[in-house]
């Protein structure tokens, strides 16, 4: 993030303190925030046509005191209920935790003032997601639940490779960090845009990408990310675990982060295709996912899935037979533990092709081990893409049995049968626990120790003899 998009969102993200003593949260603050900046970039940018005349920037910055309050909530109504396309997804339901129009009228004032040329130069896209990484790490938000690192985000889109006409799809789409990777992706790979045909551009802008989200909130921040981002933002407010995530299908692409643990009330999910319905919502989103890619050849996935999904048994062991049969799961990716905001949580990635057949797909899977020996991530040791350098080498290495990595290992699909279909493999020797070999024998550890205590008992007898 460039320095003067950084000093943007910090003087932003600073101005949650002026409302602090409102009792608003960093979330409730982060959506203030989008309601209002929405209009600045929507003026900024030339994009005001979709936005209800008489409810624009200039407007709402003319307002003082109480008249601006009033005006405020009348345009987060007006426009979440006859506003057009984005704008009124933006502001569906939208309603205001500001009570003090002092503190309203403050957070527009300084808006107003920051130097927005150059936050246009270095991407209005970046400077707000530098807010949402800023919402994620705070603790107390409850944010880093959707918010996945952008490193590891960036490494899941370049193995992936997306191609221009290909549709990538996320059925827990959080705030659109993984399609609006794929799209930075593809701008990077094709300098020039314009070179493509209308074709090619029409299906850039209106097929390409979409994604699903559950929570009103998150997908109102969603689809802010995808406007400042200059993608059109097909993103579905609802749950891909409901019959609505039926119509998801045809997919070339799907990167996902789903969200952990049970669905409410342990109940099963209420799509109706699922084989092995299940009240482990990784279990369903992971079918949902690879019934999702087409059977042509070459539809692909990268999903993030804590440990237990490697090795839960009943539907988790029927759900990992189903993968296998039906996709090629070539490589699973042992994540390090600290790099996601919520703490301790232990993950992995899984990379799989869909079979043209719906059997006897996976012949082998490899692993590769980036938690064990690893240092200790956090505020001191940042995450950072580096890390993911040698994965990368591994991932992409022409044979990968010629690769001398102690980390990347294959276990047949044979032996992981046997395993009762665990995938819980692949992780090596970690060198903080003693090795037994380095130990010693028994008899020579108990020799040693009757040595100790011999020697201890002679110095005490000593003391005695002294003080006697």
């Amino acid at each position: 993030m460039a320095l003067g998009t950084q000093e943007i969102v910090n003087k932003l993200w600073n101005l949650c303190n002026v409302l602090r003593d409102d009792g608003i949260t960093y979330h409730q603050y982060l959506n203030e925030l989008t309601f209002i900046l929405f209009l600045k970039m929507a003026e900024e940018t030339g994009n005001e046509e979709d936005i209800l005349e008489g409810y624009r920037w200039k407007d709402l910055n003319a307002k003082e005191g109480i008249p601006l309050s009033n005006f405020y909530r009348e345009l987060l109504l007006k426009l979440g209920t006859e506003g057009k396309g984005r704008v009124q997804k933006i502001y569906n339901n939208a309603q205001t935790s500001i009570n003090e129009p002092a503190n309203l009228r403050k957070i527009i004032k300084h808006i107003d003032e920051l130097d927005w040329f150059d936050a246009k130069e270095e991407g209005l896209g970046e400077m707000y997601e530098g807010l949402l990484e800023k919402n994620a790490s705070e603790k107390k938000s409850g944010a880093g639940q959707y918010f996945t690192p952008r490193p590891l985000i960036n490494v899941m889109v370049r193995l992936m490779d997306p191609k221009v006409g290909e549709r990538l799809n996320d059925p827990a789409c959080g705030t659109y960090g993984f399609m609006i990777a794929a799209h930075d992706y593809l701008k990077e790979k094709h300098n020039d845009l314009y070179e493509l045909t209308d074709q090619q551009n029409a299906h850039l802008e209106n097929e390409q990408y979409s994604g699903c989200e559950l929570v009103g909130d998150t997908h109102r921040l969603a689809m802010m990310n995808a406007f400042l981002h200059g993608m059109h933002g097909n993103i579905e407010l609802g749950d891909s675990l409901s019959s609505m995530g039926e119509a998801i299908k045809n997919k070339d692409i799907v990167l996902a982060n789903p969200p952990f643990g049970t669905k409410k009330g342990g109940e099963n999910p209420t799509r109706s295709d699922l084989v092995y319905p299940s009240s482990n919502k990784q279990l369903n989103f992971l079918q949902s996912i690879y019934r999702s890619l087409h059977q042509r050849g070459g539809a692909r996935a990268a999903v993030v899935l804590p440990d237990n999904v490697l090795f839960e048994d009943g539907d988790g062991q029927k759900v990992r037979q189903d993968l296998m049969d039906k996709c090629n799961l070539h490589t699973i990716l042992r994540l390090p533990t600290g790099i996601f905001y919520a703490a301790g949580v232990k993950t992995n990635v899984l990379f799989f092709e869909r079979g043209m057949s719906e059997k006897q797909n996976t012949r082998s899977v490899w692993f590769y081990d980036m938690r064990t020996n690893m240092p200790k991530f956090g505020k001191r040791t940042p995450f950072t893409e580096k890390h993911f350098a040698d994965f990368e080498k591994a991932y992409n290495v022409e044979d990968r049995t010629k690769l001398k990595d102690e980390r990347f290992s294959k276990i047949t699909r044979a032996d992981i049968a046997i395993k009762n279909d665990s995938l819980d493999l692949g992780l090596i020797v970690d060198d903080s626990i003693t090795k037994a070999e380095d130990i010693g024998e028994p008899i020579d550890i108990a020799n040693k120790a009757l040595s100790e205590l011999d020697a201890i008992t002679q110095e005490l007898n000593a003391i005695i003899k002294e003080l006697s």
